[in-house]
């Protein structure tokens, strides 16, 4: 039993040989984001604070694909979003197209507090984050010299780009679609379980490189890419689509929770057996203080750290 916790920044074809001005930045980001959940959790903070607290920190860093560091859509434009869950209650919030909000992750938790529903999304969402008066900035603000040369890649390659894949030969012809490129960034998440038991879940993302406007992903879906109950807390990242179909996240709960596997083995058996090698990675914690992180991917930018001493930042 302790607290627990551990995040991710996006899963992929991370090379081995990662050069260290993309790396270092990344190790940093994720070390000063675990100290800031491991302090909230000594601290006695809800799981639910926690995970939105760390989610935040990492959605105003522009090294991970989620608020100031969203990617592109075909049209050059920002469409982020996001999902809150609390395990103890199974109350949860997600918006999706969010063009001006600064944390997605926040007005997703206000969606949950707020409102009688669960999603909100697009014109919607942000008439919403208005009606709250949460930070907001014009959509410039998201849109980063990095991310346009990204997105002229993947355009040039005619492809959509999944977090921290490989750029191609262009000579190689693939169909179109298909998940390739460069975008060297990724989605972030924070799993968490207090001091008392529980569990909840966060992610947020701009998605994917060069997607169509209007694409929703797995991160805002919950049971896909987040879901928390009393069993444990889950955050996915890699190819939407794949996590969609194969219900990641809440697959890992009913295999605890109706087969009586460990932490460690659900989420191992949904990673191996249930999604396409190279599609997913995710974090995950128990309510007795287990944490697991595993990946089909080449790496997975990942740090965890327990009640009882163990921490862990690690990429492959």
């Amino acid at each position: 039993m302790g607290w627990a916790i551990a995040l991710h920044g996006g899963a992929g074809d991370i090379p081995l040989t990662l050069p260290p001005e993309r790396r270092e930045p990344r190790e940093t980001c994720l070390r000063h984001c675990l100290q800031i959940g491991v302090d909230a959790l000594k601290a006695n903070k809800p799981a639910l604070d926690v995970v939105e607290l760390v989610v935040r920190e990492l959605e105003n860093n522009p090294h991970y694909n989620a608020g100031v560091g969203s990617v592109l859509t075909t049209n050059g434009t920002v469409e982020m979003e996001a999902c809150i869950m609390d395990g103890n209650t199974k109350n949860c919030g997600a918006a999706s197209g969010l063009k001006t909000v600064v944390n997605p992750v926040s007005l997703a938790r206000l969606v949950m507090e707020k409102t009688p529903h669960v999603y909100l999304a697009f014109e919607g969402a942000e008439a919403f984050a208005r009606e709250q008066e949460v930070e907001t900035v014009d959509s410039s603000h998201f849109i980063t010299s990095e991310n346009v040369d990204r997105l002229k890649q993947a355009k040039e390659a005619n492809r959509v780009q999944i977090d921290y894949t490989q750029p191609i030969q262009k000579e190689v012809q693939i169909e179109t679609h298909t998940v390739v490129g460069d975008s060297r960034i990724g989605t972030v998440g924070c799993v968490a379980v207090d001091s008392n038991g529980n569990m909840a879940a966060a992610t947020s993302t701009g998605g994917l490189v060069n997607k169509m406007v209007g694409r929703i992903g797995d991160t805002p879906l919950v049971g896909a890419g987040t879901y928390a109950n009393s069993f444990c807390a889950v955050s996915a990242t890699g190819k939407g689509e794949a996590i969609i179909r194969g219900t990641v996240a809440r697959d890992v709960a009913a295999l605890m929770e109706y087969k009586g596997l460990s932490l460690k083995e659900a989420a191992a058996y949904v990673v191996e057996k249930c999604v396409p090698r190279g599609m997913v990675g995710l974090v995950a914690v128990s309510s007795t203080g287990e944490v697991t992180m595993p990946f089909n991917t080449t790496g997975m930018f990942r740090a965890c750290a327990t009640e009882d001493g163990h921490s862990e930042i690690a990429i492959h």
